[in-house]
């Protein structure tokens, strides 16, 4: 009974938000590895993409409420999604004719992209803080529990307990779909093979008859969309902070690196290893011992190997660990 209990207080604590984490991460992975992969340039604004998805949806959601309009006992804001995605791709559509074309037909080297990126990445942020302005916002009015941890254990019997949010089973749910179609699109489409030619040759691709400009906006088009997709689900499962999702490029990148950059399972696979990693080594293990351990052995501090003001550093050590250890990542990256 004792480890049942240990068990809940980690799922709770760490499976859970660690796995609702490392969708989000991996599906903003996905977008910079996409980004990468094809265009060949590492996106420093897909952060802020992914915080104008979710401005773009938190407008139209009040709109909607506005009029009487809800999902039930789901968030209202998955409604207006589709709608979000589309004036993200148009953003993404602007941002691509109006900068990065010019780089693309200069041929300019990788890190110039990679500074028109940050240009880009500032921009961004300028625009959803006059919009929208710097305050969070809160838009998740669905049911927030499909079970709570009182309900849990009266089921169960156990002094702990674990509450399953609405936003959470949300979010694991479309990672794990999103994540399948992509893969699906990637390798048995006639697009997502032009894509992965155009990845591994372009010149190769060129010769093949395969359009680039079709290629490079369809690319912004995906990423703009699994951007919107990661920063509403963020928002819905925590809350909508501007200036938070600027933050989240460490994890992001860290995620994207770790896994293999450029290689969209690596991405996925790296996005659950820093989310769960920064959640065991920030989690006070001070209950669940005592649950474990005798009595006479029960820890008399919080058993903590890090405070949780260093959790975005946990993504950096990890990142300097994998580049010592498998330069490369978990996966040979560069690839789609």
């Amino acid at each position: 009974m004792d480890f049942l209990n240990a068990l809940a207080l980690i799922t709770n604590y760490i499976l859970l938000p660690g796995f609702t984490y490392g969708s989000q991460l991996a599906l903003g992975a996905l977008g910079v590895t996409l980004i990468y992969a094809v265009l060949r340039f590492s996106n420093f604004a897909h952060g802020e993409l992914m915080s104008f998805g979710a401005m773009i949806c938190i407008l139209f959601t009040w709109l909607g409420q506005s009029y009487g309009i809800s999902f039930g006992v789901l968030p209202t804001a998955l409604i207006f999604l589709p709608i979000a995605i589309g004036f993200t791709a148009i953003y993404c559509f602007f941002i691509e004719k109006f900068v990065f074309a010019y780089y693309r037909r200069k041929k300019s080297d990788p890190i110039i992209f990679l500074i028109a990126s940050i240009g880009v990445m500032f921009f961004t942020a300028g625009l959803i803080r006059f919009i929208i302005g710097p305050s969070d916002q809160n838009f998740n009015d669905g049911v927030r529990f499909i079970f709570n941890v009182r309900e849990f254990k009266a089921f169960t019997g156990l002094d702990e307990g674990f509450g399953l949010k609405t936003s959470q089973a949300i979010t694991i749910l479309t990672t794990i779909i999103l994540c399948s179609v992509l893969f699906v699109f990637l390798n048995k489409t006639r697009t997502g093979k032009s894509m992965r030619a155009f990845s591994d040759n372009e010149d190769l691709a060129l010769l093949s008859g395969i359009d680039p400009n079709k290629v490079v906006l369809l690319t912004w088009v995906i990423a703009g969309g699994l951007a919107t997709f990661a920063g509403v689900l963020y928002g819905l499962d925590k809350i909508y902070k501007p200036f938070i999702f600027l933050q989240m490029l460490l994890p992001i990148f860290s995620a994207a690196i770790v896994g293999g950059v450029g290689n969209p399972i690596g991405a996925v696979v790296g996005g659950y290893v820093i989310a769960l990693s920064e959640l065991f080594v920030t989690f006070a293990y001070r209950k669940v011992l005592a649950y474990l351990l005798p009595e006479s052995m029960e820890p008399a501090g919080m058993m903590q190997f890090l405070s949780t003001d260093y959790k975005f550093a946990v993504s950096f050590i990890i990142l300097v660990i994998v580049l010592i250890v498998r330069p490369t990542g978990i996966f040979r990256g560069k690839t789609i």
